[in-house]
């Protein structure tokens, strides 16, 4: 995974030049193994997948802006966008999408992101304060997270030009986290 990671950093350059492929061991793209077991049943010490994470530079964790790349013996997938930002970034990706709604709907609207994504995540059952039921884009304002995934093979992350793969797949993600980045002032 971990010269997986660094021979991303390249492709991911050219996505974005604000992105990071960090390589480290601990700190970086890569998730830790360990779970979280302090409020689990489950005390199983190790995670069955593994989690690669490439977030802006300016993200200091994993609800950041970014793609990902999720191996699992039994799912395998790619996202990108933001998973359970905090409050004042989730407030700052509402009043964008309020502000700019053309934007957000060029952003998920392209043909190659259509292509390959599907919004996903968890959305609140009633709506916050301030949300308009009538307002246009009201699902989308009713998002937890702003993630996108798509599906994929155990056999196309083998392959040889998977590395190659995956960078186009996040080029059609690309408009999606350009306009959550720049809804929290990062540069894209």
């Amino acid at each position: 995974m971990l010269t997986f990671i660094d021979s991303f950093a390249e492709p991911l350059y050219k996505i974005s030049p604000h992105f990071r492929a960090d390589a480290r061991k601990v700190g970086g793209s890569l998730f830790r193994i360990y779970r979280d077991v302090r409020f689990s049943k489950d005390k199983t010490p190790y995670k069955t997948q593994a989690g690669v994470h490439f977030r802006h530079e300016r993200s200091k964790d994993a609800h950041a802006p970014g793609f990902y790349l999720h191996l699992d013996p039994k799912e395998v997938f790619i996202g990108a966008g933001i998973w359970h930002p905090d409050k004042d970034a989730l407030l700052q990706i509402r009043g964008a999408l309020m502000d700019r709604p053309a934007a957000w709907k060029k952003a998920i609207g392209g043909a190659p992101f259509r292509r390959q994504f599907a919004l996903e995540g968890e959305s609140y059952k009633r709506p916050p304060g301030g949300i308009d039921k009538e307002h246009p884009l009201f699902e989308d304002l009713m998002r937890k997270d702003f993630i996108a995934v798509t599906e994929t093979t155990r056999a196309d992350v083998l392959a040889a030009d998977f590395p190659k793969k995956f960078a186009g797949t996040c080029k059609a993600a690309a408009p999606l986290v350009k306009f959550l980045a720049e809804s929290l002032s990062l540069d894209f």
